[in-house]
């Protein structure tokens, strides 16, 4: 996926442009060289939130079905296991 660079006041001074190529492709604005938003077109913010909503509702059967099959673990191998960044 491209992506577009652009500063906060290059992204005021052109609005228009930048809501405009945000249907393309994610307008990446910063300021003081510093990243602070994304402007991507609502369509693909939709279907980013979709697809987050989906995982979700995956881990949860998933979650379920291992609790229904006794596959549970003590709590503190839970947050470790969160800590090293193994969830699936």
């Amino acid at each position: 996926m491209s992506m577009h660079l652009m500063t906060a006041n290059e992204a005021k001074s052109r609005f228009g442009e930048v809501l405009l190529r945000s249907q393309r492709e994610p307008v990446y604005i910063s300021k003081h060289g510093k990243p602070v938003a994304v402007l991507v077109a609502a369509e693909d913010f939709v279907s980013s939130e979709e697809l987050k909503l989906e995982l979700l509702r995956l881990r949860v059967e998933r979650a379920k079905e291992q609790i229904a099959s006794g596959e549970t673990v003590d709590g503190g191998e839970f947050f470790d296991q969160l800590l090293q960044g193994s969830d699936d």
